[in-house]
Formats: C-alpha cells, structure tokens, sequence
C-alpha cells in the first residue's frame, strides 16, 4: 500500500488540490498529516476532495481544539492532540508535530517510521532501524511545497516536489 504524508499544509487550498489530485491518480487510499491544517475547514476540504482514510496530528497552528475535533468527526478523519501511534499493513508508525518528539520516539526503535513536521525541511534519515522523516511543508512556506510517498510493500519513501510533479 502506497501512503501519503504531508505536513504544514497551512490552509494552502492551491497546493493542497494539487496534492489531492496527485494521491488520486496515484491511487492512494490513506493520508497521515503531521499537523499544521490551521482552519478547520481545511478538513472538511481535505475529505471532499479526498476518498480515502486520513490520519493527523493537531500541530501548532491550528484553529480552536474543540472546532478541530467537531470538524475531524464531520469529516471522517482520524485527529490526535500531538501523538498518533497506528499500524498499517504490518508497519508500526508514529506521527507528531515536532522534531525533538520525533527523534526521541525514534531513538526507542518501537516504531518502523515516524513521520513529523513543523520545521518546513523536508529529510529522511534511518535511526538504528526506525525511519525518521520530515516530509516537508505542503503549503510551500519558506521552502519549495513537498510531501511524501511511503510504500509499505517495499519500505520505500520518496520526497515529492510539488512544482515537479507531472
């Protein structure tokens, strides 16, 4: 199964679209946001334009908690404060908003991958045998809009340039 990952997605309805069009012709079926949505209708647009599951994290910039939540039950998504622990296909993951709990989770090797963002620099690196990835900022803030594909069938992660895509 190919999965999605973005972060920091800022309310960037261009870059979001674009995106959303790309894990549709890429046949994607599962997102997992590592926070940064900002309002809570970027939910409710994340699954009009999306048939999939979607998983996330809250991050730091975000509209009221509670909006956030009512939205995420409206819309069929999956939306933890800062932690979210899950499994899929076989492969135990993590996703947060912030660096330093990212490489703290990473550095335990309980998970097969964590993903986090909050820094808009997207990197990949291997801690003992977890990934450690930063798919970057999708909304294009301060660097180019990127995000990320992760393959569960052959551990393959790759960084997507929005701008690139064809």
């Amino acid at each position: 199964m190919k999965i999605a990952i973005c972060s920091d997605s800022h309310d960037n309805l261009v870059n979001i679209s674009t995106f959303l069009l790309y894990c549709g012709k890429n046949k994607i079926k599962t997102i997992l946001h590592c926070g940064d949505w900002c309002a809570p209708a970027t939910l409710r647009f994340f699954r009009e334009n999306f048939q999939g599951k979607i998983y996330g994290v809250f991050g730091n910039v975000h509209g009221g908690k509670h909006d956030m939540m009512i939205k995420a039950v409206e819309n069929d998504t999956e939306l933890r404060e800062d932690e979210f622990s899950l499994e899929l296909d076989g492969i135990k993951i993590f996703l947060t908003h912030f660096p330093d709990t990212a490489k703290a989770l990473a550095l335990t090797n309980k998970f097969n991958i964590v993903f986090y963002g909050h820094n808009h620099k997207p990197s990949i690196e291997k801690i003992g045998e977890t990934f450690l990835v930063n798919p970057g900022t999708l909304a294009g803030m301060f660097t180019r809009a990127t995000f990320a594909i992760y393959d569960t069938a052959t551990h393959k992660i790759d960084l997507k340039i929005l701008d690139c895509l064809k």
